[in-house]
């Protein structure tokens, strides 16, 4: 179904090529997973399915890629809608339209399917991705994750014979994520769809994947495998997969069901070692940096928070969690000034952040929205940082620092789009941090980061909260929370509905749980680190 024959491609601006001799090919009605690190490649190889490089991209081009017999040399990408449906990595960006129904439509219209058809093709996508509630909302109004399954079901409406998705479960809550590759597997199995998907979470895709493609980058060679060969070598792998390199486990399971088959042993060596460390008892002694009370909140007639109350003390990591329109983005976006409480009472350091002046409140509390790149107006690096210092009224230099801190080496010269996704996250962190902020809050910050991208964010997070400043995370990635998290806050139609240690919390959540802690349960484990250390303190 889709034939890569030999082929390279290099960006004009590269000296060395992006994908070098690449030639597999994936079969009718199976689904691959394409793997890699951030910048490997990964991206540029799923735009060539469709011919978008490099017919859009411009670049050095050689070989031939194929999709139900059609070259992308021949035929552009208006002219291959029909068999191959795409989603990117950012989903708003390519919408057109302005409410769901509208968008689920949009492709059909133009491709010329009868009203009927289009009718029933709406109704069934509708419900494949669980968004029959929302079908006459603005997308506008729709949180990242909605907005995510969104744009898979206006792929999915034209009936594509090939899908091809960019990290389609980054912003999506655990249970989402399940039912979109729940779906995408249905295509597979039932309609012989076949499915080209990149995640950096592989921790949800691997299980459904027949197939893996490694995309190494540095112009070495692509691998193609059997997911668990693959993963043995592979630079990057989910908490399951270094669980079971640790443990020796072989084949490596690619589920939580097949290592809890194999687990026994390793739970009771665990069990003869020092066990994790109890939770900090709630109520530091501090007195809380800040406070909500009774908050409600509402869209029109959505209400998105209802009578919400909480604190957040100075050197603790806060996760909040929760399904997609559970209500985190607008608890933060309250939190960070950028909307008044009507009615409830939000305080910062004291102070009521919607009434402050932008300096006063960069001061007490910064915010890194889903999209970092809403933060970052200049033409390069060096201008970002500039322009921070002089409008924050900060010494020369002292974003410049702020970001060599959080990130070494980001290329001073590099337009802000051109940076990868850990690049920019870093650069947009830098830019709040300058200001010396009490509180530092990010709205989902691992959408588009490779697990090494991810320790490096989790490391800055944990040297913040030593320094004593507050760290709040609103994150559907539970692996995170697990590494870095002192506390959880779930949210559930905008109400708080837990509250205490992350510990306590996500172990005994069937949702919320780390891989580590479902195959070890009801021992409560959360990380690989934690459990590869306890294994050098007792004998093999």
């Amino acid at each position: 179904m889709i034939r890569f024959a030999q082929v390279t491609f290099c960006y004009h601006e590269s000296a060395a090529p992006v994908l070098n001799a690449v030639d597999f090919e994936v079969p009718e009605g199976e689904l691959w997973a394409v793997v890699g690190l951030s910048g490997s490649g990964k991206s540029t190889l799923l735009r060539s399915v469709n011919g978008l490089v490099p017919h859009f991209s411009g670049g050095h081009f050689s070989g031939e890629v194929r999709v139900d017999g059609r070259s992308t040399r021949v035929f552009k990408p208006r002219d291959l809608a029909d068999v191959v449906g795409m989603v990117g990595q950012s989903p708003a960006a390519g919408f057109v339209t302005d409410t769901v129904e509208d968008e689920l439509a949009y492709v059909m219209e133009n491709l010329g399917v009868p009203p009927a058809a289009m009718r029933r093709r709406v109704e069934d996508t509708l419900d494949l991705l669980g968004l029959h509630d929302l079908r006459t909302r603005p997308l506008r109004e729709l949180s990242g994750g909605q907005q995510q399954r969104v744009a898979i079901g206006s792929a999915l409406t034209a009936a594509p014979r090939v899908l091809v998705l960019d990290e389609p479960t980054s912003a999506l809550d655990p249970a989402a994520a399940e039912e979109v590759l729940a779906c995408l597997s249905r295509l597979v199995h039932d309609l012989g769809v076949s499915v080209l998907i990149a995640e950096h979470r592989l921790e949800r895709v691997l299980p459904f994947a027949d197939r893996v493609v490694l995309v190494p980058g540095g112009s070495l060679p692509v691998v193609v495998g059997a997911p668990a060969e693959v993963m043995v070598t592979s630079p990057v792998a989910p908490p399951l997969i270094r669980l079971g390199r640790a443990a020796r486990w072989s084949p490596l399971p690619l589920s939580v069901r097949d290592a809890r088959r194999v687990a026994g042993p390793l739970r009771e060596r665990l069990r003869h070692s020092p066990q994790p460390p109890a939770p900090r008892p709630p109520g530091p002694a501090a007195a809380p940096v800040a406070e909500i009370a009774g908050l409600t909140a509402s869209y029109g007639d959505i209400v998105a928070l209802r009578d919400v109350t909480l604190k957040v003390y100075p050197g603790e990591i806060v996760a909040l969690m929760g399904r997609n329109g559970s209500g985190k983005s607008t608890l933060l976006a309250h939190l960070a000034g950028l909307r008044a409480p009507r009615p409830g009472r939000v305080r910062v350091a004291g102070e009521a952040p919607h009434r402050l002046a932008p300096k006063q409140l960069n001061r007490l509390i910064g915010l890194v929205p889903q999209d970092p790149a809403q933060l970052l107006y200049a033409l390069t690096v060096a201008d970002e940082c500039q322009t921070t210092d002089r409008d924050d009224g900060l010494r020369p230099g002292t974003t410049a620092a702020s970001l060599e801190g959080v990130l070494p080496g980001v290329p001073a010269d590099r337009h802000p789009n051109d940076l990868s996704e850990g690049q920019r996250l870093a650069l947009a962190l830098a830019v709040i941090l300058a200001s010396g902020p009490r509180i530092v809050a990010l709205d989902e910050p691992t959408r588009g980061l490779d697990y090494k991208a991810k320790e490096r964010l989790g490391k800055t997070l944990r040297d913040l909260a030593r320094q004593g400043r507050a760290v709040v995370v609103a994150t559907h990635d539970v692996e995170l929370v697990a590494q870095i998290a002192d506390r959880a806050v779930v949210l559930a139609d905008g109400e708080v509905v837990a509250d205490g240690p992350a510990r306590e919390v996500v172990c005994h959540s069937p949702v919320f749980a780390p891989q580590v802690a479902k195959v070890l349960a009801p021992d409560p484990w959360l990380t690989v680190d934690e459990v590869t250390e306890a294994l050098t303190r007792v004998e093999p």
